[in-house]
């Protein structure tokens, strides 16, 4: 269960009309934090975003589905997430302790900061180059909105 604060940013970035990636930022933040306090592990930094994400989907963040890429058990957890996320239930006691004792055994190296950058270049790896000069372009203006309405 996310905690509460993590809730609260998550809704005032959708109330500030923010994308659910940000939106679902918080959730993966918030994994980070656990893993670097010691709560848990995991197996590999792809896992601990994907475990921030699963927990924004139950949360009700309205995230895009999987690349089609995706393995078939990514996708078919992605689609059971979201669908936790409609309706409110608490998840079964057996399954959630037999999640958190397998985290519990992985490592904690995997929230680093070089563990995170590694991740963040080899994702822009993948990307063409025209997307990633696309993304800096939004960036850019984005930033340059925010410092025009402080100014």
């Amino acid at each position: 269960m996310p905690e509460q604060e993590t809730l609260r940013r998550a809704r005032e970035d959708k109330r500030e009309g923010k994308s659910a990636s940000t939106q679902a930022g918080e959730f993966v933040r918030e994994e980070m934090h656990h893993i670097r306090e010691g709560k848990h592990g995991a197996a590999s930094t792809k896992q601990a975003i994907a475990i921030g994400l699963s927990k924004a989907r139950r949360a009700g963040v309205k995230l895009g589905r999987p690349p089609r890429s995706a393995k078939a058990t990514t996708r078919r957890s992605a689609k059971s997430a979201e669908r936790a996320g409609r309706k409110r239930t608490k998840p079964s006691p057996r399954r959630s302790r037999g999640a958190t004792r397998a985290l519990k055994r992985e490592k904690r190296s995997v929230a680093s900061h070089a563990a995170l950058a590694r991740q963040a270049r080899s994702a822009a790896r993948r990307r063409s180059p025209r997307a990633r000069s696309a993304a800096a372009k939004k960036a850019a203006k984005t930033r340059q909105r925010r410092r025009r309405a402080s100014a």
